[in-house]
């Protein structure tokens, strides 16, 4: 049997965030380079290397819920148990990139200050990042959705 397609975008922004959790953690351990290479910004890599843990928090929690999103993804996949409300963590996780990658592009051009102008192209990319976890997602979640209320049976009349 071929895996639908929206289970192949599904498998894809799985592996797609569980990179981007890597990605977050590879900060963690590397340190202050490794916050301005990821474009973190100057502060976040400063407080980096003075041993702050805000840092090392916020990144953390980034990680688990990018992780989280992949593990969602698989479910919906079906290629791990169902998770508790999958459509609508499906759907929330799209919303979330969706909203975060065009807030992000409007922010390049509206937004007049010193942090986004010196990370237009840190913000370009991650937008458009965003937007490609995004479209996945929902085209994944969309088929989620279309395939569950295809095999529901219709209710019968007393």
């Amino acid at each position: 049997m071929m895996t639908p397609r929206h289970h192949k975008a599904l498998m894809l922004s799985a592996v797609l965030s569980a990179i981007a959790a890597l990605a977050h953690l590879a900060c963690i351990i590397g340190g202050g380079d490794w916050y301005r290479f990821m474009g973190a910004g100057e502060q976040m890599a400063f407080m980096a290397e003075k041993g702050d843990a805000y840092p090392t928090i916020v990144t953390s929690l980034l990680c688990v819920i990018l992780l989280g999103w992949s593990a969602y993804a698989l479910s919906g996949a079906k290629k791990l148990p169902k998770l508790p409300l999958l459509k609508t963590g499906l759907s929330a996780i799209s919303a979330v990139l969706i909203f975060r990658g065009i807030s992000g592009l409007f922010a390049i051009f509206l937004v007049n200050n010193a942090y986004m102008q010196s990370h237009q192209t840190f913000m370009l990319v991650s937008s458009l990042i965003c937007l490609l976890f995004g479209a996945l997602f929902l085209y994944g979640t969309i088929g989620v959705i279309k395939s569950q209320s295809t095999n529901k049976a219709p209710l019968s009349t007393l």
